[in-house]
């Protein structure tokens, strides 16, 4: 299937690893013009050569920016140019219970996963609506309507975007850009990885029997019963940045294989 991103600009917020890189991956694949952010240079600089390893072809730019400094997030973002396509997926998370986390912590939940995405939008958002087309994906989470218990602030901070999305997509009315948010459910990245050996390790027990307990006990609802793969998440994005889901603005699209059922 030709997707009709080639030539396209696209910015991916914490694109070093993960969901961020596994989209880097189709975008590429599919002939569009990468600009990769992570917060570390030399990061960065892997996941470009990872990239032009597997894509020789293709236009990779790195744009590292450290987005704990709020001040450096600002100049950055005014030196970017123009894109088509902006895929807002960095965020931070920790895990806490409600009654102890500080509010340090509530802001900085608040200052990365959303004023990113709200300052990001704010530069791309008026470029697109006078070229008539463009692309914006917010990255949530399931965790915004579950809402783990000791997940709150991020699971707030997911709503938050979901939320200002549908805002947005009001704003490009008789035109071709749309703005959606995109919620992945549990999803086997290098942290979820990581996640589970370390509990094989404390518990005794390997890292698939971690895994089923965890969609036994965490995730009852889900009809995937299983971490979902980076590439079936990232699949879903690029399609949703493409030409081809014009149909589609102002949509939460669950990507979680169906844990939300229940939430």
């Amino acid at each position: 299937m030709d997707l009709q991103l080639k030539d396209k600009k696209v910015l991916l917020t914490g694109a070093t690893r993960g969901i961020g890189y596994g989209a880097a991956r189709r975008f590429a694949e599919a002939g569009a013009k990468i600009w990769i952010h992570g917060s570390r240079k030399d990061s960065c600089e892997i996941a470009q050569q990872r990239l032009l390893e597997e894509f020789p072809k293709s236009s990779i730019a790195i744009s590292p920016c450290d987005f704990d400094d709020s001040q450096a997030v600002i100049d950055w973002i005014a030196h970017l140019p123009a894109m088509d396509i902006l895929v807002n997926n960095l965020g931070v998370y920790q895990s806490e219970d409600f009654f102890s986390m500080s509010d340090e912590w509530w802001f900085k939940h608040y200052e990365i996963n959303v004023m990113s995405g709200v300052r990001l939008s704010r530069k791309m958002l008026p470029q697109m609506l006078e070229n008539n087309w463009g692309r914006i994906l917010f990255i949530s989470s399931e965790c915004s309507r579950l809402v783990p218990q000791d997940l709150i602030a991020y699971s707030a901070s997911k709503a938050a975007l979901e939320a200002i999305s549908r805002g947005l997509a009001k704003t490009t009315r008789n035109s071709g850009v749309t703005v959606n948010s995109l919620q992945p459910g549990s999803t086997l990245t290098e942290g979820a990885v990581a996640f589970l050996e370390n509990q094989a390790a404390q518990t005794g027990n390997t890292a698939e029997q971690v895994a089923n307990d965890f969609f036994v006990s965490q995730r009852p609802a889900s009809t995937l019963q299983r971490f979902a793969h980076v590439d079936e998440v990232a699949t879903t994005i690029v399609y949703y940045c493409s030409p081809l889901a014009a149909a589609t603005n102002g949509s939460t699209i669950a990507v979680d294989g169906g844990s939300t059922l229940g939430g």
